[in-house]
């Protein structure tokens, strides 16, 4: 507007509304483009969760009776452990990977009455720590992968 008070000519306003024409379409595909990434990798994610939800209800439907025979186990051994009932939830919260304050969310007790639980539940089991609480249901279930026949190391697995 003020070019023409100015008196410029009709073909520099015209080379000027151009390049302002051509920066707003510019824009206007790039904002476009983003957008379209967005929202690829938006769905690329949602189908990956997707994807791990299923996998993993897979491996839930496939391991159920194991899982439970694996619960009972453990729930016979804290009853040989004299664990308490409160003990019991800790500790299997505590298998199951939750920090002491997860632990003391999920119960809704003081983050000090969970690690005195900690406490009193390693010590009934004879166990130093969370590591060996872990260590000792977990431990002989994760079997070292099998070596083809022969003996020989395949191509993924290290040398000895």
């Amino acid at each position: 507007g003020f070019d023409l008070l100015y008196g410029s000519s009709t073909r520099h306003i015209a080379v000027e509304s151009a390049v302002i024409l051509a920066s707003v379409v510019g824009v206007a595909r790039l904002w476009r483009r983003a957008v379209r990434g967005y929202r690829e990798r938006l769905l690329q994610s949602e189908v990956q969760g997707a994807r791990w939800r299923a996998d993993a209800e897979r491996w839930r439907t496939e391991t159920a009776q194991l899982l439970r025979g694996l619960s009972e186990a453990i729930q016979r051994q804290f009853d040989a452990w004299g664990l308490t009932e409160s003990e019991q939830e800790v500790a299997f919260l505590l298998l199951k990977g939750l920090s002491l304050k997860e632990v003391a969310e999920v119960r809704d007790v003081a983050e000090k009455t969970v690690s005195k639980q900690s406490l009193a539940i390693y010590h009934k089991a004879g166990l130093a720590g969370r590591a060996e609480l872990a260590a000792y249901f977990l431990e002989d279930l994760l079997l070292p992968p099998q070596r083809p026949a022969g003996g020989q190391a395949g191509p993924n697995s290290a040398a000895d």
